[in-house]
């Protein structure tokens, strides 16, 4: 048996909003496969993991907000590298509460985006590591607007 690789990690940004009562969730495209993603990257030095999720949702998807100090969880991919070397990466997930979006960023014209209810965006997204995230932020969101007496979305 071969020795594992090891995982490369990166911090994601889960951008949402809520509109008329109901979550939706901001989609990116990928660079290269043009696949719906959410924003994600390396570490950065001196910045923390939420504090690179949020940079790499401004650069990515020109959004600011308030930033989820924990993460919601974690998925695993497999990362193709321009020179075709495959890294396995896990990618630690941070909700964003977007609160503003500007009218330009520098990944803009690189990349397509879109507002999606949550129903979209799971279908949108390949990755069930991700979907699976996208659902669990969207189930512990209806139960805190129950216990708040927000009512069911």
């Amino acid at each position: 048996m071969g020795q594992a690789a090891p995982l490369h990690i990166q911090y994601a940004a889960l951008p949402w909003r809520r509109e008329k009562g109901a979550i939706e969730i901001l989609l990116i495209t990928s660079l290269k496969t043009r696949r719906w993603i959410v924003p994600k990257g390396w570490p950065v030095d001196k910045l923390t993991p939420p504090e690179c999720a949020a940079h790499e949702a401004l650069e990515e998807a020109g959004v600011a907000g308030a930033m989820g100090e924990k993460a919601l969880g974690t998925y695993r991919y497999k990362k193709l590298r321009k020179s075709g070397e495959i890294l396995p990466c896990i990618v630690h997930v941070y909700a964003l509460e977007v609160q503003s979006r500007g009218r330009t960023w520098v990944e803009k014209k690189a990349r397509d985006s879109r507002w999606c209810t949550v129903a979209e965006a799971v279908a949108r997204v390949a990755d069930p590591g991700l979907r699976r995230l996208i659902v669990k932020f969207a189930k512990k969101d209806r139960a805190r607007r129950r216990e708040a007496g927000g009512g069911s979305v």
